[in-house]
């Protein structure tokens, strides 16, 4: 590092002289990693192993920040466990299904203790130190129970925790906003509003009613367990919106960024002038690099997806008194404070398990489409003056079905490539091979889907028994197709004219344009 870089970073940071556990530190500097960025893997990781933090630091070798002097953002939440929290993780699904994502689904549930801090890498451990003390302190007054009471507003609803419990909860918030002031010189703001765990924020009005009865379906849990859980961020995307990737993808040119399935990416929305269209520019969490993605190949996420927790505190004597036995071993390795989560019955892990034998969904993502290949002009190569389809390339399909819309709705709704029919079979003999056998089919209306899955039963041996149940509930219209009008589709009468076995006497479930994940962001699921 630079001596003016290290000058900034020693003013930000102050000395290196922190009460790391040598057990974590001591193995990534054996390894020659400088103490900074030791440090820096050790917070962005949780400091749980000195493995974890080792494994950040290769993913990050190229990452142009790695030596910047910029500390994660902290906070500390109170957090529910057990079946409320079951219960509101459900709520937020069918809230999410019901009426659409808002501001809520972007964290998880939580009462707001303090707002964000920063806090240098070489002091995190002095941050768990007050965790542990605020804790201990707040124990014995913590409330045994926090009633919780439903409001509803125009924009916002969620539940209220009366003056009383809401006191002692703020009285913790302080203790340990002052115990990290002194123990990790930490500025931390505790929370002096009306104590509130939110369920739905920023939404249409339309959606209130629904709302408020899904939140009403909620049963009371006095006997809940509540953690205070210490939570950090990176402070340079906050504001930036989170994707997840999907696929795998390989950079075809040094300016783009290498996506592995599961990696979140950070993308400023009003920094997108240089990006074509289909394409964003973002940052990866997991290397730090930043280049041009395939917003094709990713999801939305939420926010609080790229969180990091640290350490937990739960508020029970009988749990705390067991976890320390635990701790003092778990510590050693960078473990929380509260004790694990109880396992799961025999019975209900057999219960599962025979579930899951019983029946199984595959999804499959149609073969190679066409104007993938040749762009979206490739219509124009294979249509003659007086509007005949012929085949300019073998890669493309040696006839196309008829359609009363006429060749021109091709152009939106393409059929497989010669190479997309060959992966399709490819799927099919893997699924013969593996001895799987199936009992139905759900085709996207597309009709690359629908080849995609004729194929596959050709080569299972089942075009004759089992017929395609073509389901408008799982065709999405995305960013291949953007700004256009959706696609005219093929009818049944017309697939089931061009060879396709469609079951027509299959009616789509009047809630599965709702239900179904939208897991394919190419133009259409398969089936």
């Amino acid at each position: 590092m630079a001596a003016g870089e290290t000058q900034l970073y020693a003013k930000v940071s102050g000395k290196l002289k922190g009460r790391s556990s040598p057990s974590l530190l001591d193995p990534l500097l054996a390894m020659g990693f400088p103490v900074h960025t030791a440090l820096k893997a050790l917070a962005a990781t949780g400091r749980k192993t000195a493995e974890e933090a080792c494994s950040w630091l290769r993913c990050h070798c190229d990452d142009p920040s790695l030596d910047d002097p910029i500390p994660q953002e902290y906070a500390l939440f109170l957090c529910p466990t057990g079946p409320l929290l079951e219960r509101l993780q459900d709520f937020w699904k069918e809230s999410r299904r019901q009426c659409a994502r808002n501001r809520a689904h972007e964290v998880f549930p939580h009462v707001t203790l303090c707002d964000f801090f920063t806090c240098e890498d070489q002091k995190v451990e002095c941050l768990y130190e007050a965790l542990k003390k605020a804790g201990d302190r707040a124990r014995a007054s913590f409330p045994p129970a926090l009633p919780l009471a439903l409001h509803s507003s125009g924009s916002y609803l969620g539940f209220f925790i009366s003056d009383g419990p809401a006191d002692l909860i703020r009285e913790f918030a302080m203790v340990f906003a002052s115990e990290a002031s002194v123990l990790a010189d930490c500025t931390v703001k505790p929370c002096t509003k009306q104590l509130h765990l939110t369920l739905a924020h920023k939404f249409y009005p339309h959606h209130q009613r629904t709302l408020e009865q899904l939140a009403r379906a909620i049963p009371p849990d006095p006997s809940c367990q509540w953690t205070a859980a210490l939570y950090s961020r990176d402070m340079r995307f906050v504001h930036y919106q989170t994707l997840r990737a999907l696929f795998r993808y390989e950079p075809q040119n040094e300016d783009e960024l290498a996506l592995s399935p599961g990696d979140y990416i950070f993308v400023d929305p009003t920094q997108q002038e240089e990006a074509s269209e289909g394409w964003a520019v973002g940052t990866s969490q997991r290397t730090g690099c930043r280049g041009f993605l395939p917003q094709n190949y990713t999801e939305r996420a939420s926010e609080a997806d790229t969180w990091v927790k640290h350490r937990t505190y739960t508020f029970s004597l009988a749990v705390e008194l067991s976890s320390r036995k635990d701790g003092e071993a778990s510590g050693r390795q960078g473990g929380e404070f509260a004790a694990a989560q109880p396992a799961r019955s025999v019975g209900t892990l057999q219960t599962l398990q025979a579930a899951l034998a019983r029946r199984r969904v595959l999804v499959v993502r149609h073969g190679e489409r066409v104007d993938q290949v040749f762009g979206k002009s490739w219509l124009q190569q294979c249509c003659t003056p007086d509007g005949r389809y012929h085949r300019p390339d073998l890669n493309f399909p040696s006839s196309l079905p008829r359609r009363s819309s006429g060749l021109k709705a091709f152009e939106n709704d393409p059929p497989l490539s010669s190479c997309g029919v060959f992966q399709a079979r490819m799927a099919g003999d893997a699924l013969q091979a593996s001895g799987i056998r199936i009992a139905a089919v759900f085709a996207s209306p597309a009709l690359r889907c629908v080849q995609t899955a004729k194929h596959i039963l050709e080569e299972l041996q089942l075009e004759r028994r089992l017929k395609i149940r073509v389901e408008p509930g799982i065709f999405e219209w995305t960013k291949w197709e953007a700004s256009k009008a959706p696609p005219a589709l093929m009818t049944l009468e017309e697939l089931k004219e061009a060879g396709l076995s469609v079951d027509t006497n299959y009616r789509s479930h009047p809630w599965a344009c709702a239900s179904v994940k939208r897991t394919e962001r190419r133009g259409g699921g398969s089936w």
